[in-house]
């Protein structure tokens, strides 16, 4: 009868069990995080080596592999391009349209395209005037 007296848990002085409940908390931390895809599957592979040298000892290495679900791709709208000075701007489009005001649900203020808050002073109850603003537009 074969006597093979290895212990998973005390080899290399229980490093190799050390291992294996570190990945073993990966795999959970990323089962709980609720930006992962929590239905698909994740791995823990244990690879034992074994190489074996002229005098009969054998060198045993061990690696502790995980497998791991990526975050969940989040997607948004960018405003890109250059201000008045020149210089580029890069803002998240908040209202879902480029120069579309909203009101914001979170704290019911009116907002421009880039969330930024606009001044009362900006609000007022007159008609709008599209001619006058096309043609400073176009004097531009």
């Amino acid at each position: 009868m074969d006597k093979l007296n290895l212990n998973l848990n005390e080899l290399a002085d229980g490093a190799i069990k050390e291992k294996l409940t570190k990945a073993l908390a990966q795999v959970a931390n990323n089962i709980l995080d609720p930006n992962t895809d929590q239905s698909k599957a994740r791995k823990v592979t244990i690879a034992l080596n074994f190489k074996p040298d002229d005098s009969g000892v054998v060198k045993l290495t061990t690696d502790v592999k995980t497998t791991l679900i990526p975050d969940i791709s989040v997607t948004t709208n960018v405003l890109l391009g250059r201000g008045e000075d020149g210089y580029m701007e890069m803002n998240e489009l908040k209202s879902g349209t480029r120069g579309q005001e909203y009101f914001d649900p979170d704290d019911s203020t009116l907002k421009d395209d880039k969330g930024i808050p606009i001044k009362d002073d900006k609000v007022t109850d007159a008609p709008i005037d599209f001619r006058k603003i096309k043609n400073a537009k176009e004097a531009n």
